[in-house]
């Protein structure tokens, strides 16, 4: 059996450990802090905190004992972006041999560093794409972007992912598939803005082609391969969250662009990482002078963190 540890039961570390017990050869835990949905999948095979209409495969457990770790073959890290590293400083004592370790969280850490980078584990990959949890929990095709060495990627594709129903491309390049999984989320509020304004296609688009046009440049400029915007991390997951009403990033946007206030987000329960981006990435830009050449994070940044204009937002990225 191969011994998997998704942690995090929210929606997504759900969702994912569902289809991965699909695989019969996969035995697989959840690992929370959550002790009322530890009792439920234990008790019940549900997770109604979450999932309130759906049953979990019963060979599915869930633990808050960091011994789990111990035996772990593949660790699937499903966590908020701003506490994986601590976390994963926090387990490392617990794991023997060299699990593969999978981080699936689309964001960066507190320090805007990529999370792979700092995650202290010898094998590490970064697993992005196109993958609401709603609709991996349902069973449909689902795919990712696998961004680590190669021979981890063929053995997660050929051991881990038979009858899961996920499907995967590949890249060595790790840390453009951080990249592109964090710079999605800004542009989903980009496009999001436009939606809300004008809810024309013809709109959508035109702030879409420019997205894509400044993530190739961001990628260039944090020195990844720009090719990698062609994977379901770069397109497919910018398509799927700036064009979906199910994210949450461009429903962010969208009520902004409808005339809706809105306060800082530092308490709020919903966390909108596309906020965050925004901030990291136009100070970054801004250090080295080269705010002109990207008009949407240039102007997301004025509009969200120095009071600028809805309007002279919408003049700016649509000429």
């Amino acid at each position: 059996m191969n011994e998997i540890v998704v942690a995090g039961a929210g929606v997504f570390g759900t969702s994912v450990a569902e289809r991965l017990a699909w695989n019969r050869n996969n035995h697989v835990v959840l690992h929370t802090i959550e002790e009322d949905v530890m009792e439920d999948i234990n008790t019940n095979h549900q997770n109604t905190k979450y999932f309130p209409t759906k049953f979990l495969n019963p060979g599915i457990t869930a633990t808050g004992d960091d011994s789990v770790f111990e035996n772990a073959d593949v660790v699937m890290l499903v966590l908020p972006s701003s506490v994986i590293v601590p976390f994963s400083e926090r387990i490392r004592n617990h794991t023997k041999g060299t699990p593969l370790i999978v981080n699936l969280a689309k964001g960066m850490s507190d320090g805007g560093a990529f999370i792979t980078e700092d995650i202290p584990f010898e094998r590490k990959a970064s697993m992005k794409g196109p993958s609401f949890a709603i609709e991996t929990m349902n069973g449909f095709p689902t795919s990712f972007t696998f961004g680590g060495k190669k021979e981890d990627y063929e053995y997660f594709l050929s051991t881990i992912l038979p009858k899961t129903g996920f499907t995967l491309d590949w890249t060595e390049d790790v840390r453009s598939v951080e990249l592109c999984s964090i710079l999605k989320n800004m542009y989903a509020v980009a496009i999001g803005l436009v939606s809300g304004k004008y809810g024309s296609p013809n709109v959508d688009f035109l702030v879409y082609t420019k997205a894509v046009r400044e993530m190739r440049k961001l990628l260039e400029m944090y020195g990844c391969n720009p090719d990698s915007i062609f994977c379901y991390c770069g397109l497919g997951d910018l398509g799927l969250t700036a064009l979906n009403d199910l994210s949450r990033n461009r429903t962010f946007g969208m009520l902004i662009g409808k005339g809706f206030l809105f306060n800082d987000q530092n308490n709020a329960q919903t966390v909108i990482e596309g906020r965050r981006t925004i901030k990291l990435i136009a100070e970054k830009v801004r250090s080295v002078g080269r705010e002109e050449e990207f008009p949407l994070v240039e102007n997301l940044y004025r509009l969200l963190y120095e009071n600028g204009k809805l309007n002279q937002y919408f003049m700016a990225v649509l000429k």
